[in-house]
């Protein structure tokens, strides 16, 4: 073999170059960075265009869409991490304006000087920064901060996030439908929709009408005989109703019954799992590992929809999910309509750690823009957990600027 066929010419070497991926270039420069410190966070607030009904995208004046705060943490030496803070009014007490502000005045600023690299960290002085309640306080926009704060760490590291955690990335995942139908008939549209895109497996919004809810999972469970079938009452039955409808949604097909109370109704919980008519699971209820602990020891629970916004983020979700799993009992992978952003990291948790059950992430059902280079892949109702440092994603800044002046008609902040 001759020098030439061992030995890259300098021309041939500086092509070769040209055409490695920006990001592995950058992502091979971040590693480098001995002690990193966070130099400023930027904020973008932007309300994703939706497609379909959903309660929970309802805004304040009419508004329509699914709000966000686009988070992206710089070090000094240009290092970044982009995050998303997912607030819904309908939901829960954070707004799209709330978030905004706790991000600015309080979380955000607790974190400049801090090394990116810990994350435990960087909790402990958010909840310096907003005291607690009952639970962390303001938990989904403190999430924002979280994954932007995994993102940039796997990139300063030269890892995946399942890389960070000593996992393997699993994956595909297997992705539910959403029915949130006010007629039957509206309901047949839905799951049409979701055939054609290749979905089989289906969660149905379910209360305050046991009777409606009955005749729903019917429908349902009649289209898809061989699909997961997870009812989600929002935590909208009393305790009365529930005891009285759970048997029925079961005989009617129902396989799981999530948040069929408010989480502070205790004895009702209790009284559901001992009825034992259906796995109950919690949802809105669950935000820290502590309450779940407690609840747990309460026997009020036969597992959790785990949401990673809904927790202040990964680190907390993550954490929860290693104690369902220490205790035998059952964890779904849901979301809050999550768009590209944070169902990156819902989809790297959950594959890390080898999600079974269809995840009920309905970004792709619902919402019509995303931020990023390349789009995450969606196929036939099976989602690929990214590949690549940190979440395995490349925002395009131009485009988190667009959406932020065409919905918001705000200005980026910089803290």
């Amino acid at each position: 073999m001759s020098n030439d066929s061992i030995h890259l010419s300098r021309r041939q070497f500086l092509w070769s170059s040209a055409v490695v991926p920006l990001g592995l270039i950058t992502s091979v420069a971040y590693t480098k960075q001995s002690n990193p410190k966070i130099e400023h966070i930027e904020l973008f607030t932007v309300r994703y265009p939706t497609k379909g009904y959903s309660k929970f995208f309802i805004g304040p004046g009419g508004t329509y869409g699914r709000g966000a705060v686009i988070v992206k943490i710089t070090t000094g030496e240009g290092a970044v991490g982009w995050g998303q803070s997912i607030p819904s009014p309908m939901w829960s007490y954070e707004t799209l304006e709330t978030a905004k502000i706790v991000l600015r005045d309080y979380l955000g600023p607790a974190l400049i000087g801090r090394n990116p690299l810990d994350i435990d960290g960087a909790h402990k002085a958010m909840d310096l920064a907003l005291a607690p309640g009952f639970s962390t306080a303001m938990p989904i926009a403190r999430s924002g901060l979280d994954i932007a704060l995994h993102d940039l760490a796997g990139k300063l590291k030269g890892q995946s996030l399942s890389q960070m955690w000593n996992r393997p990335r699993g994956g595909p995942l297997t992705l539910s439908w959403t029915v949130n139908a006010r007629t039957l008939d509206e309901a047949q549209a839905v799951i049409d929709a979701g055939y054609k895109r290749g979905y089989s497996n289906f969660n149905i919004k379910v209360a305050p009408d046991p009777e409606f809810d009955i005749a729903l999972a019917k429908l349902v469970r009649k289209r898809a005989p061989e699909g997961f079938l997870w009812a989600d009452a929002n935590g909208g039955y009393d305790q009365a109703s529930a005891l009285a409808v759970a048997p029925k949604l079961a005989d009617a097909g129902v396989d799981v019954l999530e948040a069929p109370l408010r989480p502070n109704h205790i004895s009702g919980y209790q009284a559901l799992k001992k009825q034992g008519a259906l796995p109950i699971l919690m949802d809105e209820g669950i935000v820290s590992p502590v309450e779940l602990t407690e609840f747990i020891r309460l026997k009020m629970l036969d597992g959790v929809a785990m949401k990673p916004s809904r927790c202040g983020g990964l680190a907390p979700a993550k954490r929860q999910i290693e104690i369902l799993l220490n205790e035998g009992l059952m964890w779904l992978g849901s979301g809050l309509t999550d768009p590209d952003i944070s169902m990156a990291a819902a989809l790297a948790l959950y594959g890390a750690y080898g999600l079974k059950k269809p995840a009920a992430l309905n970004g792709p059902q619902f919402l019509t823009v995303d931020v990023l280079a390349k789009p995450l892949e969606i196929i036939n109702g099976s989602a690929t957990v990214p590949v690549g440092h940190g979440l395995g994603i490349e925002v395009d800044e131009v485009k988190v600027i667009e959406l932020m002046k065409k919905t918001t008609g705000s200005e980026k902040i910089r803290i």
